[in-house]
């Protein structure tokens, strides 16, 4: 039976809300409610001992490496029909059972249409953890001491891309929208999940500027804490080195004021421009004159300690005969 189908005898629904637990409850479980309690799935289960119920309802998760539980709170195991209240005694019976087995913490995903849930969580000591588009994880620490609970993503990642043309020495760059100062500045934006650095410099480069690169290396790395534009969070900042494939401009007028090549001797030393795109034009200007093997730091793909996973590593070259 499908649990959208469920229905519970309204005395027993009764019995269940109001009564915490006892002769009554036990007796209406064993009579009338194993069918109800089958048709929710793994989420209701009876635990038996000598033949008596004990009348705890335990949230079935699944249990990771390091002690913890995770429960999801999908609309096939908690239906609509289920209340805020019941779902609160539910979580109280399942937490003295895991602090009863040993785990050190519980994880709870929730979808937003079941956000109705989180007041009961935070009445046991839930809070929030993260949260994506339409979920949030709350986390309740079990085990003694201080919560030793990973936070979550501290930075966001912004990726620039300086796309260079060596026979003419000029380099692209932009004056965003929006801003107090028009400065000079590389396009980028932020890194999308599982985008790789490179391939956001070559992206942001061609929605912003409609030019197409390629990624040659990254140039430099910077951090900044408390920034404005990430919810005060740390940012990092990366600007790679591409080289063009195309050189006509057609740049984005909803994000940018103006675009064009700019000598990088010009750039190195006007003051129309940020610290750090003044830095990286010196940088590049120093790359152009005596080679980029001294300023690049190419990537390199190598194998994770995780099963069939790699890693993108950036480093300076080794020399042929190094150790």
């Amino acid at each position: 039976m499908a649990v959208q189908n469920c229905r519970m005898p309204l005395i027993l629904r009764k019995v269940i809300t109001k009564q915490s637990g006892g002769c009554v409850r036990a007796v209406w479980i064993t009579k009338m409610t194993d069918r109800y309690l089958s048709c929710l799935g793994t989420n209701y289960q009876i635990h038996r001992e000598k033949g008596n119920v004990t009348g705890k309802n335990v949230m079935t998760g699944n249990v990771d490496k390091f002690g913890g539980i995770t429960v999801h709170l999908n609309e096939r195991d908690f239906p609509p029909d289920i209340s805020e209240s019941a779902f609160s005694i539910q979580l109280r019976d399942s937490l003295s059972h895991w602090r009863a087995e040993g785990r050190i913490a519980v994880w709870l995903h929730v979808p937003l249409i079941q956000s109705r849930f989180i007041t009961a969580a935070a009445k046991h000591g839930f809070t929030f953890h993260h949260a994506r588009h339409d979920w949030s994880t709350l986390c309740l620490w079990l085990a003694e001491g201080e919560s030793r609970l990973p936070g979550f993503a501290t930075h966001q990642i912004g990726v620039a891309g300086a796309v260079l043309d060596e026979a003419s020495g000029k380099v692209l760059v932009v004056q965003d929208k929006n801003k107090t100062k028009n400065a000079w500045k590389f396009p980028g934006g932020l890194s999308e999940p599982g985008e790789n650095i490179g391939d956001t410099a070559v992206r942001e480069v061609l929605e912003e500027t409609g030019v197409r690169a390629q990624f040659k290396s990254l140039l430099s790395i910077r951090q900044q804490h408390n920034h404005p534009g990430a919810f005060g969070m740390s940012d990092m900042y990366l600007i790679c080195r591409l080289q063009p494939l195309t050189f006509h401009i057609d740049f984005c007028t909803q994000e940018c004021l103006r675009c064009d090549w700019l000598p990088l001797e010009e750039l190195a030393h006007t003051n129309a421009t940020t610290p750090i795109t003044s830095r990286i034009a010196r940088l590049l200007l120093y790359g152009l004159q005596h080679g980029f093997h001294r300023i690049d730091l190419p990537v390199e793909q190598l194998p994770a300690v995780y099963s069939g996973m790699f890693y993108q590593l950036y480093h300076r070259v080794l020399p042929v005969n190094a150790a």
